[in-house]
């Protein structure tokens, strides 16, 4: 009975972790949100979040994780941003170090910025955590856009992603 329990959790959360890799979340399209949140620490994320920002999207951005030592005019300059849509439309994040954090950062800025809408921009293999992680946190009634950035991500990637997912969706278990 065991040995059953134990194959069928086993076959779970291989076809789990097959589903996860293979199904990975896609860019949005067109369509318009309140504001656009873009979480640091992959490739294209920024670019992604200032074409949406730039296509009239989202009307303010929030980078979010954003390290200490980076000024606004250093990221105005690497991603050629002008003075006027930095001061009035772009906001650096600087509280968030991980994904759990990134979410109460954004919560933050939404409640500050009346945000009702949301684009969440960040690595396809990251998507479905990070969006997890910021409905948790978001007030009632804001909706998010998933818009994930085509990535090529290593089955390691893969594996520790998938992994810290299922730790977060089991997560409320265990604070009972």
């Amino acid at each position: 009975m065991i040995r059953r329990i134990a194959s069928i959790l086993l076959i779970a959360w291989a076809l789990g972790f097959v589903l996860f890799a293979v199904a990975l979340p896609q860019p949005a399209g067109k369509g318009s949100a309140d504001g656009v949140v873009v979480l640091t620490g992959g490739k294209g994320r920024v670019d992604r979040g200032l074409e949406v920002l730039h296509r009239g999207w989202a009307r303010r951005l929030l980078v979010s994780g954003v390290g200490r030592e980076v000024k606004p005019h250093e990221f105005a300059v690497e991603y050629k941003v002008g003075t006027p849509l930095m001061a009035c439309c772009i906001t650096l994040g600087y509280e968030a170090i991980d994904t759990h954090s990134n979410a109460r950062e954004t919560a933050a800025w939404v409640q500050r910025e009346k945000i009702r809408s949301l684009r969440l921009v960040t690595s396809d293999w990251h998507m479905r955590r990070s969006a997890m992680e910021l409905r948790r946190a978001l007030p009632a009634g804001v909706a998010v856009v998933e818009d994930a950035v085509p990535t090529h991500p290593s089955l390691s990637t893969l594996f520790l992603e998938y992994h810290k997912l299922l730790a977060r969706i089991a997560a409320p278990l265990w604070d009972r």
